[in-house]
């Protein structure tokens, strides 16, 4: 156990998907993992580990913002020695070009700050997706025919912003996406030496207003869970 995980050693798997609703991770674990099993509810924040295709998956919500995520990522790859860490969540799309219902496959996380912020004093760094996780999720995207977009995206500590001008400059910068994790997971996974990926389905749109309902956001939530499920395992496949 950890303060914020109640699994004990070996109930958390290697590889971890990580919505960050933790109902999400429920409906995931239930529809996409072979005998799921409940390993924690430590603050309503529930993970599940089960099996995929034969491979030892856990499916653990990760809440809202880098702060949260943040423990969460700590706990789960210095506690129970996850290697291989994928956010599968949703995001606000930046681009004309871009559409809702659309993947991002986040190649680079800019922010505003993070809560490794602090440990690189002046230095700007810029986190990054792993490249093996990045191209085989591109791989399954584009042979499922999915409309996918790589690139750099925004992680946002404040999801109600009053700062427009952040927002025009991203999007001028060619900023793919906006959502609130990424940038923390992806330093978190260089500081530890481990693999990280987020893909993003954009659910709503800064420049044309659209929005998905809730049972679209699902339904596109299932091809996400689906392509993270390959790209995991791609490298180690049979």
């Amino acid at each position: 156990m950890t303060t914020h995980i109640g699994a004990t050693r070996g109930e958390i798997a290697e590889t971890v998907l990580l919505p960050g609703d933790p109902l999400r991770a429920q409906w995931a674990a239930e529809t996409f993992l072979d005998d799921a099993t409940c390993v924690n509810r430590v603050r309503g924040m529930l993970g599940f580990t089960g099996m995929w295709k034969g491979r030892r998956v856990t499916i653990h919500g990760s809440g809202m913002g880098m702060p949260s995520l943040s423990i969460y990522a700590n706990e789960l790859i210095r506690d129970y020695g996850a290697t291989t860490l994928i956010r599968v969540g949703s995001a606000g799309g930046y681009q004309p070009h871009t559409q809702v219902r659309d993947l991002v496959l986040a190649q680079a996380a800019s922010s505003v700050g993070t809560p490794s912020s602090t440990i690189f004093r002046e230095v700007n760094f810029a986190p990054i997706a792993d490249w093996g996780l990045l191209s085989a999720a591109y791989a399954a995207a584009a042979a499922r025919g999915a409309r996918v977009h790589v690139g750099g995206i925004h992680s946002s500590d404040t999801f109600y912003t009053e700062r427009l001008d952040h927002t025009e400059q991203l999007i001028r910068h060619g900023t793919l996406a906006v959502e609130m994790e990424a940038a923390e997971l992806y330093t978190l996974a260089a500081r530890y030496k481990v693999r990280a990926l987020a893909i993003l389905t954009i659910s709503d749109h800064v420049i044309t207003g659209e929005a998905l309902e809730a049972h679209e956001r699902e339904r596109s939530f299932g091809e996400m869970m689906e392509i993270a499920l390959e790209a995991a395992f791609a490298l180690s496949a049979d």
